[in-house]
Order: structure tokens, then sequence, then C-alpha cells
């Protein structure tokens, strides 16, 4: 056989097809997806809470609203309500400014202090980007309150206003930026990335478990019904769950060591996840046989952006917002983080994740059901034995 011949082989063919494939679509889903950073970053909603009685605090809210590079800033709202829509990521950051902070700009004291709060139980580039910028906040405001305080002080002590703004400079600074930070990570990248790979393994595990059980139930047909048949399958695919699950996070605990405590309920989340990734990604293959598979890739690779395990969905563009709201892996990756590092129940995307699953099973019932044509159901040499012996007996 000549080269040219075997490159014209069914396998040959695949093998290029899938190379040319995969590369077009991991680039053409990854790239424009993380264009979204930081070119989406001013999509990003926060809040600032001017309590300040005096004039500063005024000020200085109305200057970072002018300024930060930010679209959607809540300014009427409380600061608990605030510090309430950040622990469920609906705020990427909360400043606060005190009561008192312009009385104790005025005396000089050094708890005159703003508090920036941030979450780091949520997407990796929001918390690095909200840290980023309240350090710039924090370099600007403590140059321009050092100054002015230091200057307020001195003049309390008559001395000359000029004078006073020269000794101001080396006066040591009173104000300090309050950084406060919720829903602790510890560090290791390996910690914030936990929600989304353990959401990963169920997933692809789910995958080509999918494509290969609804291999199974092909090749079976005609050795019983089709319901019985996809009964199985989804019987066989629980069993796999349930025992990849605890591998999968007894090998998590090695490595991360999170707290026992967690044990059953991440164990629970990851079989529902892989339950629901599989009855999802199996729509493409109940349909089209293993060239489902092929469709399953790209999809794959675009919740990989839309999971919101990097980026949240006010910067995503549009198609990768769209698929979060129906993709499997948000709601997992969401679920995770608020249960491992969050302060707030996981049940809203434990429903919606079981939601989706319960939708991708419908429709693989409705694809069998409907789109799957009867076989007769072909009777073994020894049931027939087996019958004729009872007629007999």
């Amino acid at each position: 056989m000549k080269f040219t011949a075997f490159l014209k082989t069914r396998g040959a063919t695949a093998a290029i097809f899938m190379g040319i494939f995969y590369a077009v679509a991991m680039l053409g889903i990854f790239l424009p997806g993380y264009t979204a950073i930081p070119g989406n970053v001013d999509k990003l909603p926060i809040a600032i809470i001017n309590d300040d009685a005096g004039k500063n605090g005024a000020m200085i809210a109305e200057n970072l609203q002018e300024n930060l590079p930010f679209k959607e800033i809540e300014t009427d709202i409380t600061n608990k309500q605030a510090i309430k829509d950040l622990e469920h990521n609906d705020l990427a950051l909360v400043v606060h400014i005190p009561k008192t902070f312009s009385e104790n700009i005025q005396k000089g004291e050094a708890s005159s202090s703003i508090d920036f709060t941030i979450n780091e139980a949520g997407a990796t580039v929001v918390s690095s980007t909200m840290n980023s910028v309240v350090s710039e906040i924090n370099s600007q405001l403590s140059t321009q309150f050092s100054q002015q305080t230091a200057q307020g002080v001195l003049m309390n002590f008559n001395v000359p206003e000029k004078q006073a703004a020269e000794l101001a400079e080396k006066i040591e600074k009173s104000y300090v930026g309050n950084v406060v930070t919720i829903n602790e990570i510890p560090d290791g990248m390996n910690h914030n990335m936990l929600p989304m790979f353990l959401t990963m393994a169920g997933y692809v595990g789910a995958m080509i478990g999918a494509m290969q059980l609804v291999g199974a139930y092909r090749a079976s047909r005609g050795k019983a019904s089709k319901t019985r048949l996809f009964t199985y399958v989804q019987m066989a695919a629980l069993l796999i769950a349930v025992v990849s699950s605890i591998i999968a996070v007894g090998v998590a605990y090695l490595i991360d060591k999170p707290s026992g405590d967690l044990f059953f309920g991440i164990v629970g989340q990851q079989i529902l996840n892989y339950m629901v990734c599989f009855n999802f990604t199996a729509i493409l293959i109940f349909l089209f046989g293993e060239g489902g598979m092929i469709l399953n890739l790209p999809i794959l690779l675009m919740q990989t952006i839309a999971n919101g395990a990097t980026i949240t969905r006010d910067m995503m563009h549009a198609p990768y917002e769209w698929m979060s709201h129906i993709s499997p892996m948000y709601y997992s990756v969401q679920a995770y983080f608020a249960n491992l590092f969050g302060s707030i129940s996981p049940s809203p995307y434990i429903w919606s994740m079981a939601a989706v699953g319960a939708v991708a099973m419908l429709i693989n019932m409705a694809i069998v059901a409907f789109l799957h044509k009867p076989m007769p159901v072909q009777v073994s040499e020894t049931e027939v034995e087996k019958k004729a012996a009872e007629i007999t007996a």
C-alpha cells in the first residue's frame, strides 16, 4: 500500500479532519472569549456607599463615580445590602465611606479609612482586578489626604498657612485604605481552580461515557426494547458517576485538603454533575451517533469560558453569556465556589444544574421514543430452550 492510499483510509481522513477541526474550534472559541479580559472589565457592577456626614465623603464618592472605569455603579443602596449582593457575586466591589470619615480626617486620626470589600469566592479575574483598582485608589487618596490632614492639624497650632503647607509633606500619612476580603481562598492556584477542575473532570468523563454507553445502546438494539436499553444506559451512568465521583473527590482531598465536613456534600454534587453532564452531552450522540462527539467538543470548549471560573457573566461576550444559562458547568462551578469557599448556600445553583439535567434527560427520552425506530427483540437460543422446557414441564 502506498502512503497516499493510506491517507485515504477512514482512520487517516478522520484524524486529519479532527486535527484541523479541533485547532480551529479551540482557537476560534478561546481567543475571542478571552478578549473580554480586560476589555469588558468596565461591565463589572460595583457599589459606592457614602455614609459620611461631612463634605469629604461626598467629594470622594463623586470623584470615584466620575473616574472609575465602571459603567454600572450603585449608590442608592445600604452597606448591608451591598455586602449581601457581594457575597452572591452580584457586585464586584463595595466601597463604603463611614459616617465619621470627614471628622477623623480633620482630626488627623489614623482611623480615617474607607472600606473596600472584595469577594474572593468567584471568578479569579474579578478579585485580582478589584485588588489592583483598590490599590490605585488608596494610593491617590493617601497622597491627597495626607497633605490636607497635616495642613489642617498645623493650622490648629497657629502655624502660618505657607509654612504649614511645606511641613505637611513631612507628616506621617493619616489616611489608610481598609481592604476587606470576604470568603478568602487559601494561597495556591490549585485552590482557586478546584471548582473548575472538579467540574471539568466530571464533564469530560461524562462526555466520553455518553459516547461509549450510547454506542453500547446502539449495538444492543434488538436484544432488548429501546426503553429497557435506555434505562440500562442511565443505570450504568449512575454507577460510573458514584464510583468516579468518590475517587475524584478523594484525589481533591489528598491535594487541596478542604474541610472534612464538606466531603459528602461535594461527592453528592459531583455525582449530580456527572449525571447532568452525561445527559447534556448524550443529546447529540443519541441524535448523530459518533458524529455527535465532534459537535460536543466546541460546546465543551465554549463552557470552559462560560463556566464563570475565570470571568463573570457581566464580562462575557454575548454567545458565552447565553451559553452560561444552559451550561451545567456554570452552575456546577458556582455551586462549588459557594460550598467550598463562600458564605452563601449552593442550593440555587444545584437546583439550576438539576433543572438542566432534567430537561436534557427529557430530550433524550423524546429522541429515543420518537426518532429511534423500534426493532424486534431477538430471542436467544438459551431463552427458547428455557421456555420450551417450562412448557414441557
